[in-house]
């Protein structure tokens, strides 16, 4: 059988390789879209992951440090320690923070902690040079996404800090690179006012700041005891806020991502449809140039179905390449993107699904073009 599709990519050759190529950096796009959502799906869990806890108790009616403000006494974890069922308790300090760089300054996520408490967030297996803390002022566990290296010391305000110890992959949920900073420091940072402003503040009649605060304390429970009773009693009698690690996981992976998830698919919807509108005219302009072959072809006897078959593996052809170029076009700049950007072999087979059906839509104004074509063109030219 002759293969009509090939002897016409062979004649348009440079056009149509051209073309997919632009679809396919397209679709490349998509793909790395769908890596963005994957990185942050993965970034969300990993500070919980590291922490690995059982509860995550807040202020009342807010739900965490992590999606709203969060403010308790750090003795409230002392009132948890006595808990029946209550194994190990720490408080902790989540927030952001600008540290200067010879390049700028670098934002990240600072999580802070006690250094000789029961819980040590910082995961062994993350670290790639140095050590924790073992002191409560002045050292810092960086990441290696931040760009300083061990011995490197960062100015904070009046203090500097000096880099003890250097993670790699570790992230907030929202992809900024984490540091560890003692309990102590995080609560001067985060709590404490300065002097100009206590100084104000007195001046108009507030005093008694309380810099002995955290944003949540976590604990893990003993075993042989439900997570949910224990949460239940803390919710009861302790008007506190109490997540489960599965409740705090869905708050971080459903609540604060489904607005960006939204984002991106609105975005991926956009560029497929781009791109089948892209494919759609080339195939139309295409078609309409060989118009008067499509003619002879019908006054010769060539059936429709025929030539209708040439124009749809046209189109399926060309989505294919495409869809091959923007696989390589992805895993080319993936790794340049600041977050992490996870490509996976599901998200490619989908789109593959997705890229062949647009290219049979797309094949469809060609196909009517074809239908409607008269052999007499043929003759008339």
């Amino acid at each position: 059988m002759i293969n009509l599709a090939q002897k016409e990519i062979a004649h348009t050759f440079g056009k149509f390789i051209v073309t997919a190529i632009g679809v396919g950096m397209l679709l490349g796009i998509v793909f790395v879209m769908m890596g963005v959502y994957r990185g942050m799906i993965i970034d969300a869990q990993v500070l919980l992951d590291d922490v690995g806890v059982d509860f995550w108790i807040v202020q009342e009616n807010t739900l965490g440090p992590f999606a709203e403000s969060s403010r308790i006494h750090e003795d409230f974890k002392d009132t948890v320690k006595v808990i029946e069922g209550i194994d190990k308790v720490e408080g902790m300090t989540f927030q952001n923070l600008q540290l200067p760089s010879k390049n700028g300054a670098v934002r990240v996520f600072a999580v802070g902690f006690d250094p000789f408490g029961d819980i040590d967030p910082v995961n062994p297996k993350r670290l790639i040079s140095g050590r924790g803390l073992r002191r409560n002022h002045y050292e810092m566990v960086v990441t290696d996404k931040t760009g300083f290296k061990l011995g490197d010391t960062i100015r904070l305000g009046r203090d500097i800090y000096h880099v003890v110890g250097v993670t790699h992959g570790t992230v907030s949920s929202g992809g900024d690179p984490l540091v560890y900073i003692s309990l102590k420091d995080a609560q001067q940072l985060q709590f404490l006012y300065s002097n100009a402003r206590i100084r104000n503040d007195r001046a108009r009649g507030v005093s008694g700041v309380n810099s002995h605060m955290v944003n949540a304390v976590i604990a893990t429970k003993k075993n042989g005891y439900d997570v949910d009773v224990i949460a239940q009693q803390i919710r009861k009698w302790k008007h506190k806020a109490v997540y489960t690690a599965a409740q705090e996981k869905t708050i971080l992976t459903q609540n604060l991502i489904e607005r960006a998830s939204k984002q991106i698919g609105m975005f991926t919807v956009i560029l497929v449809i781009v791109s089948t509108i892209i494919i759609a005219l080339i195939i139309y302009t295409m078609t309409l140039e060989k118009m008067k072959e499509i003619a002879i072809m019908k006054l010769i006897g060539i059936p429709n179905s025929m030539i209708i078959k040439m124009i749809v593996q046209e189109t399926l052809i060309m989505g294919v390449l495409a869809f091959i170029t923007g696989n390589i076009f992805a895993h080319l700049i993936y790794t340049k993107f600041p977050k992490r950007v996870v490509l996976e072999t599901q998200d490619a087979v989908a789109l593959f699904i997705v890229v062949v059906i647009a290219s049979i839509l797309a094949s469809l104004i060609g196909v009517k073009k074809v239908i409607a074509a008269d052999p007499a063109q043929a003759i008339g030219g």
